[in-house]
């Protein structure tokens, strides 16, 4: 299936590019989410009438992205889990973990953005990384401590 990007898609391409896609990541997400438009000659003539204003939300959308990774990097993560006698945890650490950790903070964080690349499921400093936007990509620590029982 082909389609003309209405934004910046990590891994398929950027706003304007005609590219194909698989049928249903098409059908599916990128056109309900308004993301993508069919590759027809209709819709190609009028994303080229309406390029200014989808410039401009793919501006805003970027702004946003980086006012948003500014206010991720003021803000450390630590969490603490209860764990055995060999830092190994009870359970693990999810992005909905994290995710709910900066919204307590007062971040709005979609769990889908953080990219957790391996479970946490011992003690100690874990490198994430939240996916903003395409060109923003925060990497964050995350500190998991040893929850102490009273």
């Amino acid at each position: 299936m082909e389609v003309i990007l209405l934004e910046k898609i990590s891994r398929v391409g950027n706003l304007g590019e005609q590219v194909k896609v698989r049928g249903g990541y098409g059908r599916n997400f990128l056109i309900p989410q308004g993301k993508a438009l069919p590759a027809t000659k209709e819709n190609r003539e009028r994303f080229e009438k309406q390029k200014a204003e989808f410039l401009k939300r793919q501006e805003e959308i970027l702004a946003t992205a980086k006012e948003l990774a500014a206010q991720i990097e003021g803000v450390s993560v630590v969490l603490d889990r209860p764990a055995g006698t060999t830092d190994k945890l009870f359970g693990s650490v999810t992005n909905a973990d994290i995710s709910s950790y900066y919204k307590e903070k007062g971040i709005d964080i979609p769990r889908s953005q953080i990219d957790v690349p391996h479970p946490i499921r011992v003690l100690g400093e874990h490198t994430i990384r939240i996916r903003l936007h395409p060109d923003v990509i925060p990497v964050v620590k995350v500190v998991v401590e040893r929850r102490v029982s009273s």
